[in-house]
C-alpha cells in the first residue's frame, strides 16, 4: 500500500486514518543490537543496522541472529515444496540451484539461510529461515523448469508457502 494516497474531492487525504498493515515477525528484533555483536553460532556480525557476513570485530558482543534463533527453534519463515515427476538427474539440477540461489542470497543477506532440505513422498520441501529466500527459490525453480508456480502469504505473520510443480 502505497503512503501517497490522492485526494477525492477538495478534501486533503488524512493520513491518521489510513489502515497500516500490521507484519508480525516474532524473530524481528524488537530494537536494534547494540553495535558492534556478532552471533555466536553463525559468525554474522551485526553492523550499520543489519547484520552481515563478517569477521566480528573486537570486543562485539555475542547475540544470536534472527536465523539462528529460527533455527534453534525449528521456526521457518518460508517453505518450499517442490512436486512433480522428476528423475534423479532433475533433482540433483534442483538441489544445485537452491544451492546456488541460498548462496548468492546469503551473501547480500545474512539472515536469509537455508534450514533443510528434505524429500517426502517425491515432494522435496526446503525450509528456509527468510521469506525472500523461499520467493527466490520458487522464482528461479520456474525461470528455468517453466513449472506451475504459486506463493501464498500468511496474513498474520512473516511466513510465505512456495509450491513449484514441474
Amino acid at each position: 500500500m502505497s503512503h501517497h494516497a490522492k485526494a477525492t474531492s477538495s478534501h486533503p487525504v488524512r493520513h491518521d486514518r489510513l489502515i497500516q498493515e500490521h507484519r508480525h515477525d516474532p524473530y524481528a528484533d524488537r530494537g536494534k543490537p547494540a553495535e558492534p555483536a556478532a552471533c555466536p553460532d553463525c559468525g554474522a556480525v551485526f553492523h550499520g543496522g543489519r547484520w552481515r557476513q563478517a569477521v566480528a570485530p573486537v570486543g562485539a558482543h555475542a547475540q544470536l541472529c534472527p536465523a539462528c534463533r529460527r533455527m534453534r527453534d525449528k521456526f521457518p519463515a518460508g517453505v518450499v515444496m517442490i512436486g512433480g515427476d522428476f528423475t534423479a538427474a532433475e533433482k540433483d539440477e534442483y538441489l544445485r540451484l537452491i544451492e546456488h540461489e541460498a548462496e548468492a542470497e546469503t551473501r547480500e543477506h545474512a539472515v536469509e539461510r537455508i534450514m533443510d532440505i528434505e524429500q517426502d513422498d517425491g515432494t522435496l520441501i526446503v525450509t528456509t529461515t527468510g521469506v525472500h529466500l523461499a520467493r527466490r527459490i520458487g522464482e528461479a525453480l520456474q525461470h528455468a523448469h517453466r513449472g506451475l508456480l504459486e506463493l501464498k502469504y500468511s496474513d498474520s505473520e512473516c511466513f510465505v508457502r512456495v509450491y513449484f510443480w514441474h
